[in-house]
């Protein structure tokens, strides 16, 4: 399928969750599943200030092969609210996500498409020893593994070149928002006053096609969200032991992403030995403006996994 064109209406995404799965803590995330259960699982997760339905196009095209399966993280969309704000640490979202794959395909790796803070979530539970097994390919849109991007900018501080520096410059201004999020109470005002949603929807306009489809989070989800930041950001910005995975990867960085760049997310070699890296046209929510791009990118690393799996 050509990357341009849109992805099939006939079939629509269902309302209603097919099943809830429990965590550990207590909460529940309500998962929506389309396709084959036969097929092979492609799990969708989503990043902020989103919920499952930013991957509704991405899903319309991968159901005609796959078990395409997406839920609401913690404290997005439906799922439950953590009580305290360190339940929306890395860790207890990474758990979700094992939870959510056992769920659906239990005994059978998925392949994971995740976007934003659904790709560093994800970033995290596959450079965890226990993914061998649970997980077969991952595809990471705008959303970087926290420990790599804290690697990445140490070493570009360690051993300056023009280049690095510039490119580490570029980084730290689309980062400045990071910042922002730290901060009490303005956060909150500035979802509450709609200045951060109309803030978004105008960094959205240079993408025809994402201001075409405008983003319209939900307050509660933005507002409840900025944990995701104060809890996580802080914590993994010293230096800690690398993180690794033997998954098959593939980086899909937007070439007009106003908020990462592509080297944050795809200098990361010495981390990711099976890594594939493509450079394409869009902006951050790539899933809504492209998702017959993202679905046929997702679908070309499945097919290779699937194809040269071993016979067991």
């Amino acid at each position: 399928m050509p990357p341009t064109s849109e992805p099939p209406t006939s079939e629509p995404q269902p309302t209603e969750p097919q099943r809830w799965v429990d965590t550990a803590d207590g909460l529940r995330l309500p998962v929506w599943e389309r396709g084959d259960p036969a097929a092979p699982t492609v799990l969708l997760v989503h990043g902020y200030p989103d919920d499952h339905a930013v991957w509704d196009g991405v899903a319309d095209v991968l159901a005609e092969r796959f078990h395409v399966v997406a839920h609401d993280v913690r404290g997005a969309g439906r799922a439950g609210v953590p009580a305290r704000r360190s339940g929306f640490r890395l860790d207890r979202l990474a758990e979700d996500l094992r939870r959510v794959a056992d769920a659906v395909a239990p005994g059978r790796p998925v392949h994971l498409v995740a976007h934003d803070w659904g790709a560093i979530q994800t970033w995290h539970a596959v450079t965890d020893p226990r993914a061998d097994d649970r997980f077969a390919s991952f595809t990471s849109i705008s959303g970087p593994c926290l420990d790599h991007a804290g690697r990445w900018i140490r070493d570009k501080l360690r051993h300056p070149t023009p280049a690095g520096l510039r490119a580490l410059l570029t980084q730290l201004v689309r980062s400045g928002y990071i910042g922002f999020f730290q901060l009490p109470a303005l956060p909150e005002l500035a979802w509450r006053s709609g200045a951060l949603p109309r803030l978004l929807r105008a960094l959205e306009r240079p993408d025809r096609r994402a201001a075409a489809r405008p983003a319209r989070p939900a307050l509660a989800d933005g507002v409840r969200g900025l944990a995701l930041y104060r809890e996580n950001i802080r914590p993994r910005s010293g230096a800690r032991p690398p993180r690794r995975t033997g998954l098959p990867v593939q980086v899909l960085a937007p070439v007009g992403d106003p908020f990462v760049s592509a080297p944050v997310q795809t200098e990361i070699e010495p981390w990711v030995p099976d890594l594939r890296i493509s450079r394409v046209p869009g902006g951050h929510w790539l899933p809504r403006s492209r998702p017959a791009l993202v679905a046929e990118h997702a679908a070309e690393l499945i097919d290779h996994v699937e194809t040269h799996r071993p016979a067991k």
